[in-house]
């Protein structure tokens, strides 16, 4: 699903933080990323056009390189998918009564 605003509603996919707040800021290319923590370059790729989530192996090697948190890109993933699974289950949720 893309992102499409930039509405405070809106999360933006993992991939598209790191190219415009890190790969952009340092001027990396995905590639010599991929190259620097060691994993195949079609992973940061796909992470990159929003096709793979961040797995905790991803996010480590992306924390160590960027000097940030453990678990900062983790986090991105999953507030991503909690909006999208959200927005998936509007109608199933509103129909769910609070025990007590």
């Amino acid at each position: 699903m893309a992102n499409k605003s930039s509405s405070p509603s809106t999360v933006l996919h993992p991939g598209k933080v790191l190219k415009k707040q890190f790969l952009d800021k340092i001027s990396i290319s995905q590639n010599a990323l991929a190259d620097e923590i060691g994993v195949a370059r079609n992973r940061v790729h796909a992470i990159i056009r929003g096709q793979r989530s961040v797995t905790v192996d991803t996010d480590l090697r992306l924390c160590k390189f960027f000097k940030v948190s453990e678990g900062y890109f983790l986090n991105l993933q999953n507030l991503f998918d909690r909006q999208k699974v959200k927005r998936q289950l509007q109608t199933a949720l509103k129909n769910i009564k609070p025990y007590r």
